[in-house]
């Protein structure tokens, strides 16, 4: 019996997605010089199948830079909406950002690239509107906190710069250096101990 056409969109969709995770491994492990086959072998599939989603590798990481960005943007606005204390839920914030980074460090390295004007407009406003959320809510978080008295005092803007200033410090040290960044991988209290009161 011949499939019905939802049962081909589901495999369709399926095996974009395998594309898609795929490309993910390949981008993490190769950086920008990952091919197509690098992403075919990483997600098992036929050579040519890639490109019957994907006209290239730029198209396949656009696709995976606007996944990301959507899903970062959801997670950090439902963060606000998570039980708990300011400082737990910053802690949650920054333990999650400190994993990612930590486990995708080459595709952190990846997203830096797209911060040049070769960038389509399209995901650069969304790498800024993640960036901006990212900003709001651990503003918004640190403010509570303070408020709380769980969090030390300070200009919350301040606060801000110095926890980004510290993430992306640790991300590039880790792209130099990243055996010893393995093995000394900061835990997220001593991060957090700028912000204790």
């Amino acid at each position: 019996m011949p499939r019905t056409e939802e049962a081909n969109q589901r495999l369709r969709g399926a095996q974009r997605e395998k594309i898609l995770d795929g490309a993910r491994k390949a981008f993490a492990r190769k950086g920008w010089a990952a091919t197509m086959a690098d992403v075919a072998d990483a997600a098992g599939v036929s050579q040519g199948l890639p490109y019957r989603y994907f006209a290239n590798k730029e198209a396949i990481f656009n696709e995976l830079i606007e996944q990301t960005m959507q899903s970062a943007i959801a997670t950090l606005e439902r963060i606000l909406e998570m039980p708990g204390t300011p400082g737990e839920r910053l802690h949650f914030l920054i333990s999650r950002i400190l994993e990612y980074r930590r486990e995708r460090l080459e595709f952190y390295q990846l997203f830096q690239m797209f911060h040049d004007e070769a960038t389509p407009d399209h995901l650069r406003e969304l790498m800024r509107k993640q960036s901006q959320t990212f900003q709001d809510v651990m503003r918004q978080l640190i403010v509570e906190g303070q408020a709380s008295g769980e969090l030390a005092k300070g200009d919350p803007d301040q606060l801000v710069l110095a926890v980004i200033a510290c993430l992306n410090g640790l991300s590039n040290l880790a792209l130099r250096s990243p055996e010893k960044f393995k093995n000394h991988f900061p835990d997220t209290e001593i991060i957090l101990r700028m912000l204790k009161p």
